[in-house]
């Protein structure tokens, strides 16, 4: 698995976890501060995020259009400091009036950075698969490499939470998910007695706030500057995570600094070097044009599945928040501690090693890392307490958890149809992907039965009197992160294989372009959430799922043709 690969890649890769460690600590409460700092409802913040996420993917298109002119590695650098500016702007605490048009021109510089970043560093781990000892090997980089990214995702959620316990907790205060979008209510008046008799009784109770003896208006002003504060230096995090991002690019420039050209003068570099092994490919301009086409046609399937993937941020941590139950027990507390987590995944990439390796003294250090992960997971667990308070941001662990630790068997299983003959195609992997992400909406459909409506829910917070299991939100996530390591990496290997060497920059910006049209159709589902039934909501994406299948598998003999 990581045997014969270009040193390059690793280098690549860890260059962009600690990009998405932050991005992703950010997007993890990105929601909750829109409607905890401006009681923004889920309608207006749904707008907001999708917007961002959209600018987020559509501007690798301008930045990959302007790498192919100017070269890669100067597009990645500059994207690096744009993004921390942005990042910067966010973790600054100010009154609301500043602080709302801080945060645009935060996200307006995040989403240059990251366009001028993320499709260029992929682009280059593309370039080094060019090189002929190499090319063989391309869909498991991009396996590897995603899975690289997900590692910085995985801790994110949990530096998020951390921040806000503990700038809350200094402050006197306890998380509670119903309590932001009470407290704007009681500012303004509009709260109802149900919800008011609540959030009294939770103060007397000490259960959200320590001695706390003032008035309701006073509690709720204190308790909405706190948790948005919480958020603010959640972003900070952001900063940090690029500062180490930069530092790895920069040390390690040498082993890809020779990717970070454009196609021309790589081409140039390599003749005048004598390396026989850069692959230089000409097209007819027939080619290039069926290569585009066939491109065009899976950008078209990809909108639709970001749509339904990046609820992760909006509906489903809505629902996680409003929905689901907040206090875990048995062994479900597992999954809400990162280091369990952690050492599950070494867990199996150790046992992946022990079973590969050749030498005796490979099985032997492989299985000793076996054994010191399972003692370390078994020594947290044992010191859990029997119950515990979730956040709802927590819940967006589990996803880039799955892709680590799932990667390994992705590849096993590719590798072994591969070598029997059997291996599906990308186009074809990016099919049965869309059909995996229906049935992932399926089985939330089936767990949000009978529940409320979320505009009744907000009207009495006392009306959910038995809240989802967490593992119906693990569940969906599972079934979700199946459909993405068929779809994300394999769509990104295909783009870096099929694209025209002269367009590569182009079309890997044309790939998350479709991901921005994707994640802007996701406020769809956020706007509708109120007065439909938990299950038409799910039922929205799961139709659409559907259809981008059934269309991806109409179109196959020519995305095929390409391969």
């Amino acid at each position: 698995m990581f045997e014969n690969q270009p040193k390059g890649l690793f280098a690549l890769a860890l260059a962009n976890t600690g990009e998405r460690f932050g991005y992703y600590t950010m997007i993890a409460i990105f929601t909750l501060f829109l409607q905890a700092k401006f009681g923004f409802d889920e309608g207006q913040a749904s707008g907001i995020y999708s917007a961002f996420l959209a600018g987020i993917y559509f501007l690798p298109l301008i930045g990959g259009i302007l790498a192919d002119k100017f070269g890669y590695g100067k597009m990645v650098v500059t994207g690096l400091a744009v993004m921390f500016i942005g990042y910067l702007l966010l973790a600054i605490p100010a009154n609301d009036n500043v602080a709302y048009w801080s945060m645009i021109g935060a996200l307006a510089l995040i989403s240059l950075g990251t366009g001028l970043f993320k499709g260029n560093l992929q682009v280059m781990v593309g370039n080094l698969y060019d090189d002929k000892r190499y090319a063989s090997k391309r869909d498991t980089a991009f396996s590897l490499f995603y899975m690289a990214i997900n590692i910085g995702a995985m801790f994110a959620p949990t530096a998020a939470t951390a921040m806000t316990n503990w700038m809350m907790g200094r402050d006197g205060f306890v998380y509670d998910g119903r309590i932001p979008s009470i407290a704007h209510q009681i500012i303004d008046g509009t709260a109802s007695q149900a919800n008011t008799d609540l959030v009294q009784g939770l103060i007397n109770s000490g259960a959200i706030a320590t001695n706390y003896t003032g008035d309701l208006v006073t509690f709720a002003h204190q308790y909405i500057e706190s948790l948005s504060r919480s958020y603010n230096y959640g972003f900070g995090i952001a900063c940090l995570s690029l500062i180490l991002s930069a530092v790895i690019y920069f040390s390690c420039r040498r082993l890809f600094k020779h990717v970070e050209g454009n196609s021309k003068q790589m081409v140039e570099d390599a003749k005048a070097a004598n390396n026989a092994n850069v692959i230089e490919e000409e097209l007819t301009p027939q080619e290039t044009r069926q290569r585009v086409t066939a491109l065009i046609l899976v950008f078209i399937v990809v909108i639709f599945f970001w749509m339904a993937f990046h609820q992760n941020g909006l509906t489903l941590t809505y629902f996680a928040r409003d929905y689901t139950a907040s206090t875990v027990t048995g062994a479900t507390r597992m999954g809400f501690n990162v280091w369990i987590l952690a050492f599950f995944a070494i867990l199996i990439y150790s046992l992946f090693s022990f079973f590969q390796a050749k030498t005796s003294k490979s099985k032997t250090i492989a299985g000793v890392v076996a054994a010191l992960s399972l003692v370390g997971a078994g020594s947290i667990y044992f010191e859990l307490p029997d119950s515990f308070t979730i956040l709802p941001q927590q819940f967006q662990q589990f996803n880039p958890f799955f892709v680590v630790a799932l990667t390994p068997f992705s590849l096993l299983l590719f590798s072994a149809l591969g070598r029997s003959g059997k291996e599906p195609t990308a186009p074809r992997k990016i099919a049965y992907g869309m059909l995996i992400a229906a049935l992932a909406y399926c089985l939330l459909s089936v767990g949000s039965m009978g529940m409320p409506t979320p505009a009744a829910l907000s009207a009495d917070a006392n009306l959910l009197t038995n809240p989802a299991s967490p593992n119906l939100l693990i569940g969906t996530y599972l079934v979700l992160t199946f459909a993405e390591l068929l779809l994300s990496p394999m769509g990104i290997s295909f783009v870096s294989k099929v694209a025209p060497p002269k367009l590569k920059g182009a079309m890997m910006g044309g790939w998350f372009a479709a991901t921005a049209i994707g994640n802007y159709a996701v406020q769809i589902t956020g706007r509708l959430w109120g007065d439909l039934p938990l299950t038409a909501i799910w039922g929205i994406l799961i139709g659409l799922c559907l259809l981008a299948a059934v269309f991806m598998f109409s179109m196959m003999k020519r995305l095929e043709k390409v391969c």
